[in-house]
């Protein structure tokens, strides 16, 4: 399971946001999809990643209500690749206390993103390939 490839669990169209965006309207954007991180692409290339805890720290500055995605988004972004194995999309999340990491090819390009639930997702699939509930278990593990 940790051996196959993002890309095979990535979101290969995720919603993305440019960085003359106001963060009134990524702020809607994040309600409304309940999203925690949106990508920030200028010209299908990744340049910044904007969270709610950027709009929340620019909510208290004055120019806050003409403040723009480039004003507030993340530009050193931890990225990885389409065949990077699952497993190292992993280990990211747990030593960087990551919850997303976009996707993007050799040419900075995104591609998708990963999120760490993505992640957890692919090990419950493959540990149970059919839905259980969870007293069905404890019964078969109490007995």
């Amino acid at each position: 399971m940790m051996n196959i490839e993002v890309r095979r669990i990535m979101t290969s169209d995720p919603i993305v946001v440019s960085p003359s965006q106001s963060l009134q309207e990524v702020a809607q954007i994040m309600l409304s999809k309940k999203l925690q991180q949106l990508p920030v692409v200028e010209d299908g290339k990744l340049v910044g990643l904007v969270t709610s805890y950027d709009l929340w720290k620019d909510s208290h500055s004055k120019s806050a209500s003409m403040a723009t995605v480039q004003d507030a988004m993340t530009t050193n972004v931890l990225t990885i690749t389409p065949k990077d194995k699952v497993a190292t999309a992993a280990q990211l999340f747990a030593d960087k206390r990551f919850k997303t990491l976009p996707v993007v090819n050799l040419r900075n390009e995104l591609k998708g993103v990963v999120t760490a639930f993505d992640v957890i997702r692919q090990a419950y699939i493959s540990e149970y390939p059919r839905p259980i509930l969870y007293k069905e278990e404890f019964l078969k593990t109490a007995l």
